[in-house]
């Protein structure tokens, strides 16, 4: 089944499946006549865009992990010109076969298409390198404090608890110069480095307080 509210590009994917000897039981333009086909008879695999009628945001991505729980036989590969982080994380992380994520311009040849269907249609999953990048990269900016060693955890944890320089030196037995060079780098790693007007220290703790 395809479900791609562009009718060019639906109709020219029926006509590529048609010729490759796959059958198209239905094409739709919407997510929900994509629930009602596939439950009224569930494909092998369903190719989805993200965005679709009504709201033209992410009803594509919430219909693919509706079909992969309601539906497990059936495949969900996401064909779309977007990485739509929130949906597009849950479907690469709670779900381990029958799914794929493509982006519709990096797929310069047909066989590319082909493979991914295939593959997704077998149980396995086709994910574009790039989707998994944006993710994991828009993931670390997200939660900057991944990015702190455990140590610097430490020290921003014992800053967080209003204690000083010096008493975050004798608590964990090192110079006070090494935590100045912890403190530093948790400025930078939080991207507070080219704050002006605020104290840095005091961002910090809130950043740390916040999650």
């Amino acid at each position: 089944m395809i479900a791609e509210d562009s009718t060019l590009l639906r109709e020219g994917l029926v006509r590529l499946l048609a010729d490759e000897g796959h059958t198209v039981t239905a094409a739709v333009g919407d997510a929900r006549a994509l629930l009602d086909a596939v439950a009224a008879e569930p494909p092998d695999v369903a190719v989805i865009d993200v965005r679709m009628p009504p709201t033209h945001t992410d009803e594509g991505l919430r219909a693919a992990l509706e079909i992969r729980e309601r539906w497990p036989g059936t495949g969900a590969l996401v064909l779309s010109q977007y990485v739509e982080r929130r949906y597009a994380t849950e479907l690469l992380t709670t779900e381990t076969e029958g799914v794929g994520y493509l982006l519709k311009d990096r797929v310069v040849q047909v066989d590319e298409f082909l493979d991914a269907l295939g593959r997704v249609g077998a149980g396995q999953t086709a994910f574009d390198p790039e989707v998994v990048r944006q993710l994991l990269a828009r993931s670390r900016h997200a939660d900057p404090l991944q990015r702190l060693t455990p140590r610097e955890g430490e020290v921003l944890g014992r800053m967080a608890q209003g204690h000083t320089n010096a008493a975050i030196a004798a608590q964990l037995h090192v110079s006070q110069s090494a935590v100045e060079k912890y403190i530093n780098a948790i400025f930078d790693k939080l991207e507070l480095s080219g704050t002006t007007g605020y104290s840095r220290r005091v961002l910090a703790v809130l950043r740390y307080l916040g999650t």
